[in-house]
């Protein structure tokens, strides 16, 4: 089962303020890999927070490895802040919600490979070094090699498709199943994986919103 995973730091702080930074979260993430292994089919890395699309091998593997790298980063964001034991860096634990393979797969990982050109930051997707599409588009070898294959075929023309403009009502779904915490997919899989993870909680209908407590945007 494949699961976009994401996180954001405390009050929407930055969690990288240099490229050293990013370049250092990405070290962290090929070396959890050596005692945590895992596929990873795409990810980007934002100022204030991050998102994966990771396809765990068995039980258990999803867990090991967000441990790992969670806990690793924050010892180092605060040692080389001298804030060791001082607060916290992340806004909770991780996020993550099974996906369908199959075109909803498809959905996330354009969702997760636009988000800075979706945040303004760029003005292409693919231009965005911090992304498993950057890697694929304009990585060298040893870059690739972070990233796994995908559950479906990959399209010639995916950069392609991902810098194309993603439909609102697409985009929403994907949202409402992050702050829901559903697995994204069609009616009847949902339900399914909703049973098989003990997330049946998450398909009850909620009271109204209160007004003063606004969703997050990832």
């Amino acid at each position: 089962m494949v699961f976009h995973v994401l996180n954001r730091g405390v009050g929407r702080m930055r969690l990288f303020n240099k490229d050293r930074d990013y370049e250092a979260f990405e070290e962290m993430i090929a070396k959890t890999l050596l005692s945590c292994p895992m596929r990873i089919c795409s990810y980007c890395l934002l100022p204030n927070h991050w998102h994966f699309v990771l396809w765990p091998e068995k039980d258990g593997d999803l867990a090991a490895f967000m441990q790992k790298l969670t806990i690793t980063h924050v010892r180092n964001w605060q040692v080389n802040r001298r804030r060791v034991g001082m607060g916290h860096v992340y806004q909770g634990r991780y996020k993550s919600f099974p996906i369908e393979a199959d075109d909803y797969f498809y959905q996330v990982v354009r969702y997760v490979e636009r988000n800075a050109l979706r945040a303004n930051l760029v003005e292409s997707a693919d231009s965005w070094c911090w992304s498993s599409l950057w890697r694929r588009e304009h990585g060298t070898s040893a870059d690739r090699q972070l990233l796994s294959g995908w559950p479906l075929p990959q399209s010639r023309r995916w950069c392609e498709f991902v810098n194309e403009p993603q439909t609102e009502a697409e985009v929403k779904a994907i949202r409402r199943a992050v702050n829901k915490g559903q697995p994204y997919g069609n009616e009847s899989w949902v339900k399914n994986a909703a049973k098989k993870l003990g997330l049946e909680s998450t398909m009850r209908r909620r009271g109204r919103p209160s007004k003063s407590t606004p969703k997050l945007q990832y």
